[in-house]
C-alpha cells in the first residue's frame, strides 16, 4: 500500500512537472478569428500545440496594425503578418523575421459586381474604385491598371474605410481593391449578388504569401517556434484530410461568433490556399516582391533576405 502511494505521488509529481514545463507562446492574430486562421485554431482545439509542449495564447488585436510592432518590441512572441507588409516593415527598421506561412497564395483582389458593366480591367476607365488602406493596395491597383494601359488618373479612388462590400452593393463605387476573394465574394452572394474577382497575380503583381508568421529576428532559433510549426503542419494536414471534422473543431473555439454561413462558405474557399508546408520559405517570391515594392516606391532599400526570413529546421 505504501509503495502504491509512493508511485502515485511520483506520477502526480511528473504530471505536474509536465504541465509546468510547457513553453508559453503569445500569438497575435492580424484580425478577429476567421477561416484564414484555420490551422492555428485546429491545432489549438485538437491539442497539437500541447503535444509539442506548448501553451499558446491566441490574441485578437484591437488594432490590426499593432501585432508586428508588439513582436518587434518584445511584447509578443509571434504575430500573423502579410508578406508584402513584412518587407515594408523591415525596410523601415523593424527587427522582424518570417518563420512560417499560413496562407500560401494571395487573397487580395479587385472585386466588381458580375452585372456586365465591368468585365475586364480596361472597363474600369472612368469608374470609381473603393479602398480601405493606402500603401500596398495602391501599388496593387497601379500595377493592375498599368497592365492594361490605364493610369490612376483614369479612375477615381474613394476611401470607403472597411465597408468594401456595402459600398459596392450601394453603388457608391464600381469596384473595390483589397477585397479578400475568399470572403467578399461570399459576402456578396449572401446578399443575393454575384461578384467577380480580378486577381493581382494575373495582372502584373508577383505572387506572394498572403499570411505569414513573424517573430523577433533575434529569437527565431528558439526551439519553441519549430515546435509550433510542427503542430501547425499537423493541423493543416488534418484539416485538408478531414475538412468537416476540422470545421467543427474550428467553430468549437467560439461557437456563437464563428458558426455562421459566411465563415462556412469562406472555410471551403480558404482550405485550398493553406500552406501545406508552413516551414518552407520560397525565397524567389520574397526577392520578386522586394523588387516590386522598390519599383513601386514603397521601399527604398531592402535588407538581405536572410536577415528577415528563415526556414526553421
Amino acid at each position: 500500500m505504501k509503495l502504491h502511494r509512493t508511485l502515485f505521488a511520483v506520477a502526480a509529481l511528473l504530471s505536474a512537472n509536465s504541465v509546468m514545463a510547457k513553453e508559453k507562446i503569445s500569438l497575435m492574430l492580424d484580425w478577429l478569428v476567421n477561416p484564414d486562421h484555420a490551422a492555428i485554431i485546429v491545432a489549438q482545439q485538437k491539442g497539437y500545440f500541447a503535444e509539442q509542449g506548448l501553451e499558446v495564447e491566441i490574441i485578437e488585436p484591437a488594432d490590426p496594425s499593432m501585432p508586428p510592432k508588439l513582436v518587434a518590441a518584445g511584447k509578443a512572441d509571434l504575430a500573423v503578418d502579410y508578406q508584402p507588409q513584412l518587407q515594408q516593415q523591415v525596410a523601415q527598421g523593424l527587427p522582424l523575421s518570417r518563420i512560417g506561412t499560413l496562407v500560401a497564395t494571395p487573397l487580395n483582389s479587385l472585386v466588381v459586381l458580375d452585372n456586365g458593366k465591368i468585365n475586364s480591367l480596361a472597363d474600369l476607365k472612368g469608374n470609381k474604385i473603393g479602398y480601405s488602406v493606402s500603401g500596398f493596395e495602391d501599388a496593387l491597383l497601379k500595377a493592375m491598371l498599368s497592365s492594361t494601359g490605364l493610369k490612376e488618373d483614369d479612375i477615381e479612388l474613394i476611401n470607403v474605410n472597411w465597408s468594401l462590400s456595402p459600398s459596392l452593393l450601394s453603388g457608391q463605387v464600381d469596384a473595390v481593391i483589397g477585397a479578400f476573394r475568399n470572403f467578399e465574394l461570399n459576402q456578396l452572394a449572401l446578399e443575393n449578388q454575384k461578384g467577380k474577382a480580378l486577381f493581382p497575380e494575373e495582372h502584373g503583381v508577383p505572387a506572394y504569401d498572403e499570411l505569414i508568421l513573424v517573430a523577433h529576428k533575434d529569437k527565431t532559433q528558439d526551439a519553441k517556434f519549430s515546435a509550433f510549426l510542427t503542430a501547425l503542419e499537423k493541423a493543416t494536414i488534418y484539416t485538408l484530410n478531414h475538412p468537416q471534422a476540422a470545421w467543427e473543431d474550428f467553430v468549437s473555439y467560439k461557437p456563437q461568433e464563428l458558426n455562421n454561413e459566411l465563415n462556412r462558405r469562406a472555410w471551403a474557399d480558404t482550405l485550398p490556399r493553406l500552406a501545406h508546408r508552413p516551414r518552407t520559405l520560397d525565397s524567389h517570391r520574397y526577392i520578386r516582391m522586394a523588387e516590386f515594392l522598390q519599383y513601386q516606391g514603397l521601399v527604398k532599400e531592402m535588407p538581405k533576405l536572410e536577415e528577415y526570413a528563415v526556414e526553421l529546421k
